[in-house]
């Protein structure tokens, strides 16, 4: 097996999201194209999946316990954890929608919780938050809870396309991403 560098991860990702969003979607949206390729890349690693953890160093693995974690910072911290929020509301109901029901299973703090409204409320505090580094982060945070829905589909188009590549034997980069 081959070792892929981050950068020829992040190349791909970059490639089949623009690919899938520009002609499977219709949307030509660089910036809103960028962060989803971007959220791919980071999420390779379970450990940015979940890297929300709580005041006692605990791993946080339920957006109702990310929420109230949240509720427990200020600032910039405030807004990374909302960020992450719809981030993880939009990996996990936009790429892998079959493991939902996982998430959300009798007796988890999720299992009433809509991952969409989630994700779209989650970035939506986001871009409220004032940050000192970015007015265009906020609007494209405020954009990703308005089309939250659009993009959702858009990682949809985005797995069907690189389960294509890797079926035709197009991608020798997928087994190494997802073992």
């Amino acid at each position: 097996m081959r070792s892929h560098s981050s950068e020829t991860i992040r190349r791909f990702f970059c490639g089949i999201t623009e690919y899938a969003f520009v002609t499977r979607v219709g949307v030509a949206d660089p910036p809103l194209v960028d962060y989803v390729a971007e959220l791919l890349t980071r999420f390779i690693s379970s450990d940015t999946v979940y890297r929300v953890r709580d005041l006692a160093g605990r791993r946080l693995d339920e957006i109702a316990l990310m929420m109230i974690e949240a509720g427990e910072r200020v600032g910039d911290a405030k807004r990374d954890v909302h960020r992450h929020v719809g981030d993880f509301a939009l990996f996990w109901a936009g790429l892998y929608p079959e493991a939902l029901s996982q998430l959300q299973a009798e007796g988890k703090r999720d299992q009433l919780l809509d991952y969409r409204a989630q994700g779209k409320r989650a970035y939506y505090i986001a871009s409220t938050i004032p940050s000192g580094d970015q007015t265009a982060r906020s609007e494209l945070l405020h954009r990703l809870s308005e089309e939250f829905d659009m993009c959702v589909y858009g990682l949809g188009e985005v797995r069907r396309e690189w389960e294509r590549r890797d079926e035709d034997g197009g991608s020798d980069i997928l087994p190494v991403l997802l073992n």
